[in-house]
């Protein structure tokens, strides 16, 4: 039987060697999560949790400066609701929750577990729109949601899991369209590159891959460590399906009774998975300084007074500088132990405190990210660490563009997509793609993960001429 500290070895797979695996073992070892007692739930373990409420504190002051405000609605929802717009019941019947008894009685009309709000907000929006000063109706709900997953991983896809997901109604479609931009460029995109320091693909799917019940989605498409995409963040231009199914409508100035437009955009714990696989290495997490819960961990090497009251000083001039640090002082545990669980957990920086190291006046620090280390003076250490941190924000993000710039290749054939997608993404000319090398290429696991311009831009619709196709393996 292995022992306890078998058990919790904080060994790692190796990357090279078998890299789901990997991503299996620093879910585990980092204590991010674990797996829920109804197959396919997941239990966010505090530290994870902590990640989780860092991406909604950004997250949320984005969707707020865009101008939504936040609301919350039921758990349950009538299966009617969803019978009333046909398109969104196809798309996610196989994955859909049912209750149909509750109280010891068998309900009159089965309740479903939200696979998302959408139909909830289309009955709330007709009943609070009137006229056209009650729009634009800008709303943001912070929730759980419930799908059947058949093949769970643990931040990937889970039967449960959380998100925010936004709706909104308006009156022209121009102004409909122009939101669910803003909410993708100035929300998720900057917030990618701002926080999470993960670069995306932003683009258009297409009519194969797009949500049910949308004229549009709008997708950001991140690279992991082993060349796949990952789908992190859409936004759905609605048209006037869900209008037109809930009755949405508004009057216009000259009292004229028309449908409204509507859009749905959202990011879940899923950002958590693509935070580990974007940046994790054979050590562990790697949590970009603006993300990070705990952003310089200070260790005491040995437990004798002088040395626990230099680390003691040492975190309150962290924390009054604005950083957010954590003293570690557990000296009952081996340091090179508690070295490689900070190390697993990917705090950004890393600052030691012994006895032989203050007896020169300096502490070691020691960056994540790297195999930087320092030594600075005592009195010097904590005025280093806010400028480190920015430096390694952006040495992050760097280094994340030129592997996705990398690993991106120009192809001029449905062959050369699928090859190039082998070990990362490919771009190539829509025109001669097509829906027919779609096709082809799905047939292979390899799936159009959005149409962009040429530049790499947002395009205003699928129509436009010179689109471009990423195409990848995804999770």
């Amino acid at each position: 039987m292995a022992s306890v500290t078998e058990k919790r070895s904080p060994v790692l797979t190796p990357q090279a060697v078998d890299f789901p695996r990997w991503y299996q073992d620093v879910v585990d070892k980092a204590e991010l999560a674990d797996n829920g007692p109804v197959r396919g739930t997941m239990v966010v373990r505090p530290y994870g949790y902590a990640l989780w409420e860092r991406v909604q504190a950004e997250v949320d002051t984005r969707i707020k400066r865009a101008g939504a405000e936040n609301v919350y609605l039921p758990l349950l929802i009538p299966e009617s609701y969803l019978q009333r717009e046909a398109d969104h019941v196809e798309g996610f019947s196989p994955e859909l929750a049912v209750v149909t008894h509750a109280g010891g009685k068998e309900l009159t009309e089965p309740l479903v577990v939200r696979p998302t709000s959408e139909t909830v907000f289309g009955e709330l929006m007709a009943r609070w729109i009137q006229g056209h000063r009650d729009l634009p109706l800008l709303l943001n709900q912070w929730a759980n949601v419930v799908r059947w997953e058949l093949r769970p991983r643990l931040f990937l896809r889970t039967t449960e899991f959380l998100w925010q997901e936004g709706h909104t109604a308006h009156a022209t479609r121009a102004g409909a369209s122009a939101y669910a931009r803003r909410i993708h460029l100035q929300v998720y995109r900057e917030f990618f590159d701002d926080v999470l320091a993960l670069p995306v693909h932003v683009g258009l799917k297409t009519a194969r891959e797009r949500f049910a019940g949308a004229v549009n989605t709008l997708a950001c498409e991140a690279m992991m460590g082993d060349g796949k995409a990952l789908q992190v963040a859409t936004s759905h231009e609605m048209g006037q399906n869900f209008a037109t199914a809930f009755g949405i409508t508004h009057t216009d100035a000259a009292g004229r009774r028309s449908l409204c437009w509507t859009t749905s955009w959202g990011l879940s714990t899923r950002v958590i998975g693509g935070l580990i696989m974007g940046h994790g290495d054979d050590k562990g997490l790697v949590v970009p300084p603006v993300l990070a819960p705990t952003q310089a961990v200070v260790l005491v090497v040995k437990d004798d007074d002088a040395t626990v009251a230099a680390a003691e000083r040492l975190h309150e001039q962290l924390s009054a500088a604005g950083v957010r640090a954590k003293l570690d002082r557990r000296t009952d545990l081996g340091f090179g132990r508690r070295v490689t669980d900070w190390e697993l957990k990917g705090v950004p920086v890393r600052l030691e405190v012994g006895p032989r190291d203050l007896g020169d006046g300096v502490v070691t620090l020691a960056r994540r990210d790297s195999v930087e280390r320092d030594r600075p003076t005592v009195e010097a250490a904590a005025s280093l660490v806010p400028p480190l941190l920015q430096r390694m924000q952006d040495d992050l993000l760097r280094r994340g563009r030129e592997r996705l710039r990398a690993r991106t290749v120009d192809v001029t054939s449905t062959p050369e997509a699928a090859e190039a997608a082998r070990s990362g993404f490919a771009r190539i000319p829509w025109r001669t793609l097509g829906v027919d090398g779609e096709a082809q290429l799905a047939q292979n696991a390899v799936t159009v993960r959005c149409l962009q311009r040429p530049d790499g831009s947002l395009p205003e619709a699928d129509d436009e001429d010179d689109l471009v196709a990423v195409v990848a393996r995804s999770y």
